[in-house]
């Protein structure tokens, strides 16, 4: 995988409560992704930009919800969640920058 392509498959980290729930017992974590991203680039992604240990990767197409508007009705854009499982004894610091 090119660095271009890499820095573009990581949109943002994803926080929730669920997602902090997760990273507390599982060793996982949340992550907007490339709508186009496969498993594969986004644990490659992972790895590469945060000197870990990816064992799994799943995936999640996010529907995006319909408001209600002075003009009529809106809907967001939709857009696709990873959840990151990273090696036991690993994980990602987001507040470190390099």
């Amino acid at each position: 995988m090119n660095q271009e392509r890499l820095y573009t498959v990581l949109v943002e980290p994803h926080f929730s409560e669920k997602v902090s729930l997760l990273s507390e017992k599982r060793n996982q974590y949340g992550f907007k992704v490339a709508r186009d991203a496969t498993k594969a680039e986004i644990k490659t992604a992972v790895e590469e930009l945060f000197k870990v240990t990816v064992e799994g990767v799943s995936t999640v197409n996010v529907k995006g919800k319909t408001k209600r508007t002075v003009r009529g009705m809106a809907r967001k854009k939709d857009w696709k969640k990873a959840y990151v499982r990273v090696a036991q004894g690993q994980e990602i610091d987001f507040m470190v920058t390099e």
